[in-house]
């Protein structure tokens, strides 16, 4: 799964999986077959510059995620909207978690912000334009 640089975007795009994780926490009760569990692979942006994980609406609605609330969100622009907030499990190249991500009704492509890219510590390389893990075999967390 290796990250491909977009010429016309010159961004960095991976494949991402996402899921409901209602479904996942079913299916690990025993409660919905794992076949059953609503998943979704596409490619998404990475965004190191953006704070959070964008979803487009329609994805949200294909894994069936509830609105947990709202958030305002700023734009490049100056503009300014408030968008619904859905949970959701990603997982990007063996590294996963649960995010909170806010909707966007006009976009077709997951971003990935810095919040989710630090959580699993990936590493942007934009003059070589590829994401890398800091460590191979672990998530390196820093304290202090």
């Amino acid at each position: 799964m290796a990250a491909k640089r977009e010429k016309e975007l010159g961004r960095i795009t991976v494949e991402v999986e996402l899921a409901n994780n209602d479904d996942l926490a079913a299916a690990r009760r025993g409660d919905l077959a794992g076949d059953k569990v609503r998943r979704l692979k596409m490619r998404g942006v990475v965004a190191p510059n953006s704070t959070r994980l964008m979803l487009p609406t329609q994805v949200a609605k294909k894994l069936g995620l509830r609105v947990t609330g709202q958030t305002k969100v700023c734009y490049g622009n100056g503009r300014k909207n408030l968008r619904d907030v859905v949970d959701v499990y990603l997982e990007l190249r063996g590294r996963h978690g649960l995010y909170r991500a806010r909707l966007e009704p006009r976009k077709g492509m997951v971003t990935i912000g810095k919040i989710v890219l630090n959580d699993l510590d990936f590493l942007v390389d934009h003059t070589k334009g590829r994401l890398s893990p800091r460590d191979a075999k672990f998530v390196v967390v820093e304290i202090g």
